[in-house]
């Protein structure tokens, strides 16, 4: 399975690294994230990546060089005239992915210990369109599943917001790891262009495809702050 790694973002909430570095450079223990993704990914017998690139996007394709791209296969998506988010992410490395089956995207300022073979096992063995991995932890926007765990919806906790596929006759609110399994079908059923959320894309897609969420129960931390490094340099050495 090749996976795509989204390093793009321009990291606002962990400045004053970010200033002058991508955020999927920043180390925890020493090790930058982009190095443990990949390395993490390659864990589980992935070794076939695209990563996409837009802030300091150079830094990152040196750094790849300088480490003979770790033994990887690894291509660039360069978003340099425009940060795409998520949506526009995918859509953009579209070259790279719509012809070698199902495929994996992880958001590089994850660090995880979630088990990768079981996440793809589950995903093949429903046939899923796409397959969501997905925690009961703190959030303020939660996804929304019935009780097979199909995507029907997603709520703001702070502000009430709800978007839904059904009336809510109480579904599981959980919230998004950033790891996701797709089938590359989606290409031709995405209909937004440009700078997109692939959140927005999914709920609109819950409508009419197979949209799962796979509950797991691993270490999951966003390194997103400068308090989250701290956070993540106990539990990843």
């Amino acid at each position: 399975m090749k996976a795509l790694l989204f390093a793009a973002g321009k990291g606002t909430r962990l400045k004053p690294f970010t200033d002058h570095h991508p955020k999927a450079l920043a180390k925890v223990n020493g090790v930058p994230l982009l190095e443990r993704n990949i390395k993490y990914l390659q864990s589980f017998g992935i070794n076939d990546f695209v990563v996409n690139v837009h802030h300091f996007g150079v830094q990152i394709v040196d750094f790849l060089i300088e480490n003979k791209y770790f033994g990887a296969k690894i291509q660039i998506s360069n978003e340099k005239d425009q940060l795409l988010e998520t949506g526009g992410g995918l859509l953009f490395a579209r070259e790279y992915l719509e012809n070698d089956g199902d495929f994996l995207i992880m958001n590089t300022d994850i660090l995880t210990d979630l088990n990768l073979n079981q996440l793809i096992k589950f995903h093949y063995t429903k046939n899923d369109f796409v397959t969501l991995a997905v925690s009961d932890r703190k959030s303020s926007r939660k996804l929304l599943f019935n009780e097979d765990m199909v995507l029907r919806g997603w709520q703001n906790t702070d502000s009430g917001e709800k978007r839904l596929a059904e009336p809510d006759p109480g579904f599981k609110a959980l919230a998004f790891s950033g790891i996701h399994c797709v089938n590359p079908a989606i290409f031709g059923k995405i209909k937004r262009q440009g700078k997109f959320s692939i959140i927005d894309e999914y709920l609109d897609l819950m409508l009419s495809e197979e949209i799962r969420g796979y509950e797991h129960n691993a270490t999951l931390i966003d390194v997103g702050r400068p308090e989250s490094v701290l956070d993540a340099e106990k539990y990843f050495k």
